[in-house]
């Protein structure tokens, strides 16, 4: 992932925010040593922008699509209230024992449920309504992850969608990755059933307000 902003600029957003727990750093620690590509990590300024909208829409029951190591279900479960619930899918065996062993050290891991299987089987399982949906999975099925859960957000509601702006490669679409990227934005764009805006934050984020 090439940086769309000044990293002298990232560090100083993360450092004039609430400070990254040990729990976090940890596990940034550990992914980097034991996962071949650690920059799928959300990190530390992304993870307290989750954790704050979690806050800030009031949700109770969050969907997240991609789980990787954890490090965004866990900054959005300390968001959760007590009994709230997260339900995150993904595939990979491997980086999700990782994230359940983190989850295990912290008491905001209970709030967690992992979905181990192809999410688009998951998320037609799933009933709603979802408070707030995040979306940070295999991007040519950002369209169709997008589709499935709109319905399943309840009016007022939250969704986001991570790396929409691919290090900037979607200012000139060549692979087949950047132009599904590029087709997704396009059409939250132009969706109706949301309000949205993009945010420059770390490699883009799409912010979106169930109408």
């Amino acid at each position: 992932m090439v940086p769309i902003l000044l990293p002298a600029l990232e560090v100083y957003a993360e450092k004039h925010g609430s400070p990254e727990s040990r729990l976090f750093r940890d596990l940034a620690r550990v992914t980097r040593a034991k996962t071949a590509c650690p920059q799928m990590q959300v990190g530390h300024l992304e993870g307290g922008f989750l954790r704050l909208m979690v806050k800030i829409a009031r949700a109770k029951r969050v969907l997240e699509i991609g789980t990787f190591t954890g490090y965004s279900a866990l900054a959005m479960a300390e968001g959760l209230p007590t009994g709230g619930r997260l339900i995150t899918c993904d595939l990979d065996p491997v980086a999700t024992r990782i994230a359940r062993a983190t989850w295990g050290k912290s008491p905001h891991g209970k709030k967690i449920e992992l979905a181990l299987g192809p999410a688009l089987g998951t998320i037609r399982k799933l009933k709603g309504p979802f408070d707030l949906v995040f979306i940070d999975a295999d991007k040519e099925n950002y369209l169709r992850y997008w589709n499935l859960c709109v319905p399943k957000v309840r009016r007022g509601g939250v969704l986001l969608a991570d790396n929409v702006l691919w290090s900037g490669r979607v200012l000139r679409p060549k692979d087949r990755t950047t132009r599904a990227i590029a087709a997704f934005n396009r059409f939250v764009a132009s969706d109706r059933r949301v309000e949205a805006v993009m945010l420059t934050i770390r490699d883009g984020v799409t912010l979106a307000f169930k109408r």
